[in-house]
């Protein structure tokens, strides 16, 4: 995350570019391996968090080492962390077994943190979010909610739930939603592009260019209303026009490590919206996130984009604009695989679990 306003580069970044920027994590060659607990200072070192110690039990984070050696000294019952010999999973205690008992235990956690000056930079005061976001067992599966129950018996794909501002410091994949809306056709150069400007009070990426609708899915929200809620709070838009006009046009994904070296691997759900013709139209900023709103031609966005002006992610999702709709082809753009299959990676995932090397 950046909490500085952007500064347009000096020369054009390539579209590769933009994409690796988003995408800027691998799993280091020594990952899985006793020797990453030499190095407890070393922010390039992670740990694979499991819902517990049992043989294939989920990997559902990876946690760096310093957040590690502050999980070991709560008290007894709530974690287990293995001497590096005898095993290299962090996980909760086998009697945190139960969505509700997990979201409990991380939840007083990370409140304490908060209140103690434990990473400010992530989740002091000013960082909180105040908004639950859902861990999954398989970040790849349904998006189910079972928030009370105290059984893991017969259960689905909710794991628990936690602060968004904690979940790059557990290294936890988080979903959101993005949508361009556009007026004209998309395909035609002459297709303008509806792009917001991030408020100046925002907590991460103040006053950088965003997509035209975008926010993370809470717990509990289906990924259809948590556009429909982010258009009304954001643009000031009719819940008639997004449900009428609203496009489901696949998803990105992308391995991303903030400034302060913390993991923030993110499915992000995209949508189209095409301004119906003769339809007046105008989003207008409504919650304080959003400074202002511009149409833009698609010359404009891709020279904004190129500048480094826009939010990473949010370059990543205007590019997948591009190649869906023809303005970006392997034939005009060398990079055109590596661009498109980056946009579509699963986070080193099976790596996660891998056994330490004794």
């Amino acid at each position: 995350m950046s909490n500085d306003p952007p500064s347009p580069v000096s020369s054009p970044l390539s579209y590769l570019e933009l994409v690796k920027i988003c995408d800027n994590f691998r799993l280091p060659p020594n990952y899985g391996s006793t020797d990453v607990f030499q190095k407890p200072s070393d922010t390039d070192s992670f740990v694979p968090w499991t819902l517990s110690q049992s043989p294939g039990s989920p990997a559902v984070g990876l946690l760096r080492l310093d957040v590690v050696d502050l999980i070991r000294k709560e008290k007894p019952g709530m974690w287990v962390i293995p001497e590096p010999q005898a095993g290299h999973r962090v996980s909760f205690d086998a009697s945190v077994n139960t969505p509700r008992k997990r979201t409990a235990v991380l939840k007083e956690l990370c409140e304490r943190w908060r209140d103690t000056g434990a990473f400010p930079a992530s989740i002091g005061p000013r960082k909180w979010r105040n908004e639950m976001y859902p861990v999954y067992r398989n970040p790849f599966g349904v998006h189910d909610y079972y928030p009370e129950n105290d059984s893991d018996e017969g259960l689905g794909n909710y794991a628990f739930e936690m602060e968004r501002a904690a979940c790059a410091l557990f290294g936890v994949i988080t979903y959101g939603i993005h949508m361009t809306i556009y007026q004209g056709i998309a395909s035609s150069s002459q297709v303008k592009i509806w792009v917001p400007t991030r408020a100046k009070t925002k907590q991460t990426w103040p006053s950088w260019l965003d997509n035209s609708v975008a926010g993370g899915i809470p717990s509990g929200m289906p990924v259809f209303e948590s556009l429909v809620k982010e258009c009304e709070e954001e643009a000031s838009m009719e819940a008639d026009i997004v449900r009428n006009h609203a496009k489901s046009v696949g998803a990105i994904s992308y391995f991303f490590r903030n400034k302060m070296h913390f993991l923030q691997p993110e499915v992000e759900y995209n949508y189209d919206l095409e301004v119906p013709h003769g339809t007046p139209f105008q989003p207008r900023p409504s919650d304080g996130e959003v400074e202002s709103f511009d149409l833009l031609s698609l010359d404009e966005v891709k020279f904004k984009m190129r500048q480094g002006i826009f939010k990473p992610n949010c370059a990543a999702v205007l590019i997948d604009f591009l190649v869906r709709h023809g303005h970006l082809t392997p034939d005009d753009e060398p990079d055109y695989m590596e661009i498109v299959t980056r946009l579509h990676g699963r986070f080193e995932y099976e790596r996660w679990c891998q056994q330490v090397r004794i």
